[in-house]
């Protein structure tokens, strides 16, 4: 097994160089405005994969997605000749939507405020369908208590 902190130092490693050679090397027109967010590499060194963001809709990410399939080759023997591996790791480019799910989180808890501030709204002029307080209190139920003996039980001189 490979050390944690080794495959840590590596996938840091990974994101800058493919990040520098992006930025100096590539000329392909079809690459738009990227930027290198993450990479992971396997335990065996072996796998990597980059994710990287585009700014743009669809179509601009599609042609950066494009480009950075057409340059693998070069990237990945920039890379396996900088770190040094025995074999050098293969790249797999993911486009990281992590925008795309920032928004929809973010839309969702706007919903929830404006949904909690409709009830509490609603709840400030809310009314109380009967009495606001429906049970007895004990102390009512004391008074009660002590006027039913008096009246409604017989005592002994009434039952003759």
């Amino acid at each position: 097994m490979t050390d944690p902190a080794k495959v840590r130092r590596h996938a840091e490693r990974i994101r800058e160089l493919v990040a520098s050679v992006v930025r100096s090397q590539i000329k392909d027109p079809r690459l738009g405005m990227i930027t290198i967010t993450d990479a992971r590499i396997t335990a065996d060194l072996r796998d990597a994969t980059v994710f990287y963001t585009v700014l743009g809709d669809a179509a601009a990410q599609a042609s950066t997605a494009a480009a950075l399939e057409s340059a693998k080759g070069m990237l990945r023997s920039t890379v396996g000749k900088a770190l040094g591996l025995r074999h050098s790791p293969t790249l797999t480019f993911v486009l990281d939507d992590v925008q795309d799910q920032v928004k929809h989180i973010d839309d969702l808890l706007a919903a929830a405020r404006q949904s909690d501030a409709e009830v509490q709204r609603l709840a400030a002029q809310a009314k109380y369908a009967g009495e606001a307080q429906p049970y007895r209190l004990d102390e009512d139920e004391d008074v009660e208590g002590d006027q039913d003996d008096d009246e409604g039980t017989p005592s002994a001189t009434d039952r003759r």
